[in-house]
């Protein structure tokens, strides 16, 4: 069986450091940076250029080597030759890409038809990383909304989800985001976000819970959704099986 690492013998002395590390020494985490450029939440968006995109990575690349060689990870390895520069670009070109990215362009078209019933798009897939381990989290998402004046071509809502959901997080606040930003856009009557997705920080390590049972569902509601429980209801019952 293998060993339980949070309850070795040295595990009390790694506690007390831990503690005195982020609670006492403020000197580890200075307000002002000396790097040279402003440092954002990490939910937040920074578009970057080209350049400044390359420089990113091939600073990553470095500190990733360093990493590697502090684990005592030869980088000699056929397998883990190029791994640094691999993690680096995977990181700013993929798993945290709507930091560094404007905003998808969305277009809206007048609702002519004046359409006043539930449109729901389900199945979106969620990527993310929580901001706490850097670990996946996985899922699906469903946006549904009563149009007002406009409504939106529903690969849209795809591409809104994704870019929200391409960066270091956790799942309450990707909510909210994608909806704030689909309210701001269509100025809907109601709207619903709701996400599903399992969350490997406690999958893979912590707890590690079952990850074919273990799923963490978040919803945010706007509009007539908030107050009319008929029509949230009619809502949730239409992806109760998403």
């Amino acid at each position: 069986m293998a060993k339980d690492l949070n309850k070795i013998e040295f595990n009390h002395n790694i506690e007390e450091f831990e503690k005195n590390y982020y609670e006492n020494d403020k000197s580890k985490y200075p307000l002002i940076n000396n790097l040279g450029y402003d440092l954002y939440d990490s939910n937040d968006n920074q578009s970057i250029s080209d350049d400044e995109r390359i420089d990113m990575i091939l600073k990553l690349e470095s500190k990733f080597a360093e990493i590697m060689d502090i684990m005592r990870i030869s980088r000699h390895d056929p397998n883990s030759t190029h791994t640094p520069y691999r993690v680096a670009k995977m990181f700013v070109n993929e798993l945290f890409a709507g930091r560094y990215t404007n905003p998808p362009k969305i277009t809206v078209f007048p609702n002519r038809k004046h359409v006043n019933n539930l449109i729901i798009s389900q199945g979106i897939d969620i990527m993310s990383v929580c901001s706490h381990h850097w670990q996946t989290i996985s899922g699906k998402c469903v946006v549904g909304y009563i149009p007002g004046d406009y409504v939106v071509g529903v690969s849209k809502l795809s591409r809104i989800v994704e870019w929200f959901s391409r960066r270091p997080q956790i799942q309450e606040e990707l909510g909210e985001q994608i909806a704030d930003y689909i309210q701001s856009i269509l100025q809907p009557k109601a709207l619903g976000v709701v996400i599903k997705a399992k969350h490997y920080c406690m999958i893979s390590r912590g707890v590690e819970e079952s990850e074919e049972d273990t799923e963490m569902i978040t919803s945010v509601m706007r509009g007539y959704m908030l107050n009319d429980q008929s029509l949230r209801n009619e809502f949730l019952n239409l992806i109760k099986d998403f």
